[in-house]
């Protein structure tokens, strides 16, 4: 029997097609209810923030890089100035043998092939569209072989840019300083926003110590980029006008140096195949007029990159080319201080105008053997205070230190300045060492070696044993002998200018504490004695000061290197050059008005008042209008 079909429930169908039309219907409302109430928001409610990502997305930011300041002597001569010049370039994406590429560059001498693995490795980091610097300063003559080389070379071309240049070089180096690279400890040092863009910054000297004058503000350039973040050109006026504004560069200011540009070229010349250093000081403002350290080196290696054969060389030179003697150059003083422990003499009373003491070559203490030998193995007989200070008598200086004592010692040549920083404007001064008792006790560890002895004295009295000085603290000391007592705190910058205004902020002397001096007529019985060095009939500098047209004071000093026992003599035709005595002068001029203190260190010169009084008298000459010429 057949089974009879369902017949089929209409009603019960289109109620469920309604049901599921309905259903549909108001998911697909929902849904887009959801769509159109986020396209409002994104259109609408977000529109700013979201135009402002998209421009950010479409709009690459570029730093522009300030122009450095300049930097000028007293009479407005350029000592640092920015030049343009042609640096080498490679993109990575056009070069299809980087190796290859930077082998060839090498062989035809635009790079050096140490450096290739250098620039390997930058070409490896960074986009492949982004060039990587080779040379940071083409000659011409480089600048024409790369012209003709240039077929060979797809993706390596010359891109004009400013480099900074010091006209004058070595002789205003460790004055000036240097601008290099930009190091890992620089990046963290200073603030990476403000030097977006940058690749240099100040090193040493000034260019360091005022960087942040002369460095300027970062400007900015908007620039449209695509996905990958190439620029592309914008051709339209309508893009161009859809740009931010772009935010001008501000340029560094210019720095203007108390250095007079022609003592520092007297100065470098006079040093010329010598170690040693000379400082010129202004004793009533304490504006430096020269700084010269010797040997030097050319700064201009460092702004352009130098290889790293070429720093090697520099950093391992025996005579320390990069070592500024004149702020960092500690020696021991040698005789040049006893003016200063002549005054504290006078001042404790330790001594008179009228004491003589017997110098017969030698001095030694009570209950010992030991002879403290004089410069002058003969002796130089009676002695007085004026006379050992002009002659330069050693023993009549022993004697009197038994009776000052070190810590009044240090006491007095604490007023002058010696044994603490000047506060010179520059980073980096020694501080020098002027010893005490206390010093002493605190310097050892061993209980044994904390003790002062009184033979320590002795040798302090001419300058030695523990005692150390810079060429710039020597010179400030002669300054405040000049001035009488009042003492200016050293400075290299004279004024900071605005670049864009030409408006000048001066720098104003610093006045230092001033000698503490009892009686003023001690003092001028001092520089009288250092006028009689260089113009008394038996003064040790007289032949430097023959036939000068104005007066000066001044005194010699000789340093020892090594100690010599009591059984031999010091010989210098026989003594290794490096081993020869420091020769150290100190002076100034003119001597009733002074306006010019000079401290001269001569390393292994034997002789302060043959070698280094030359050397003053021709850095008194020049700045004073008298024209001499720097000794040969």
């Amino acid at each position: 029997m057949d089974l009879l079909s369902p017949i089929k429930d209409h009603h019960s169908e289109r109620r469920l097609f309604i049901g599921r039309v309905t259903l549909t219907s108001i998911v697909g409302f929902l849904l887009l209810s959801t769509v159109l109430a986020r396209l409002v928001q994104l259109q609408v409610f977000d529109y700013e923030v979201l135009a402002q990502q998209s421009q950010g997305n479409r709009v690459r930011i570029e730093a522009v890089p300030p122009i450095r300041g300049l930097v000028f002597d007293r009479k407005g001569r350029v000592l640092a100035e920015n030049l343009p010049a042609y640096q080498l370039e490679l993109i990575p994406e056009q070069v299809a043998n980087i190796d290859d590429t930077l082998q060839r560059l090498a062989a035809l001498g635009l790079i050096e092939a140490e450096d290739i693995d250098g620039f390997k490795d930058l070409s490896e980091r960074g986009p492949r569209f982004k060039p990587v610097t080779l040379n940071l300063r083409l000659t011409e003559e480089e600048i024409a072989n790369f012209a003709i080389q240039r077929p060979r070379f797809p993706g390596v071309d010359f891109q004009p840019r400013l480099v900074r240049h010091y006209p004058n070089g070595e002789a205003v180096a460790h004055a000036v300083g240097y601008v290099g690279a930009l190091s890992k400890n620089d990046l963290q040092r200073l603030e990476p926003s403000s030097y977006a863009g940058t690749a240099h910054t100040g090193k040493t000297g000034v260019e360091n110590s005022f960087e942040q004058d002369l460095h300027g503000d970062v400007g900015y350039r908007h620039l449209v980029s695509n996905a990958l973040g190439r620029q592309i050109p914008t051709d339209s006026r309508e893009m161009a006008d859809s740009l931010p504004s772009d935010e001008s560069a501000a340029p560094g200011h210019n720095v203007y140096l108390s250095l007079d540009l022609d003592l520092q070229l007297l100065a470098t010349k006079a040093l010329e195949g010598r170690r040693g250093a000379v400082v010129a000081i202004d004793p009533w403002t304490g504006e430096i007029l020269a700084l010269v350290s010797a040997p030097s080196f050319d700064p201009n290696l460092f702004a352009v990159g130098m290889s790293t054969s070429q720093y090697s060389a520099l950093l391992n030179d025996i005579d320390e080319p990069l070592f500024n003697r004149a702020i960092r150059g500690a020696y021991p003083p040698g005789s040049t201080i006893k003016p200063m422990l002549a005054f504290a003499a006078l001042e404790t009373g330790a001594t008179n105008l009228s004491r003589k003491t017997m110098c017969r070559g030698y001095f030694m203490l009570p209950n010992t053997t030991h002879r403290y030998r004089d410069w002058k193995p003969e002796g130089h007989g009676e002695m007085d205070l004026h006379n050992a200070i002009s002659q330069s008598c050693d023993v009549y200086f022993y004697e009197l230190s038994v009776d000052i004592g070190i810590d009044n010692m240090h006491y007095y040549l604490d007023q002058f300045g010696l044994g603490q920083a000047t506060g010179i404007d520059v980073r980096g001064e020694h501080s020098g060492l002027v010893p005490s008792r206390e010093w002493k006790r605190t310097a050892f560890s061993e209980r044994a070696d904390q003790r002062w002895f009184h033979g320590e004295t002795v040798i302090a009295s001419i300058g030695q044993g523990y005692m150390l000085a810079t060429p710039l603290q020597l010179a400030s000391a002669t300054g405040t002998l000049a001035t009488r007592g009042i003492r200016y705190e050293p400075h290299l910058v004279a004024a900071v200018e605005d670049a864009l205004t030409g408006q000048r902020t001066m720098t104003s002397p610093k006045r230092l504490a001033d000698v503490t001096i009892k009686d003023p007529s001690h003092l001028d019985s001092v520089t009288n004695a250092m006028h009689g060095v260089m113009h008394g009939l038996q003064g040790t500098a007289r032949a430097a000061a023959a036939g000068a047209e104005y007066e000066m004071a001044g005194k010699s000093g000789t340093a020892q290197v090594f100690s010599v026992s009591q059984e031999e003599e010091y010989d210098e035709d026989e003594v290794e050059e490096r081993l020869r005595d420091h020769a150290l002068f100190i002076a100034f001029a003119p001597f009733d008005n002074p306006r010019i203190a000079v401290a001269i260190v001569v390393e292994n010169g034997s002789s302060g008042s043959r070698v280094a009084a030359p050397i003053a008298r021709a850095m008194m000459d020049e700045y004073l209008g008298y024209g001499a010429n720097a000794p040969q």
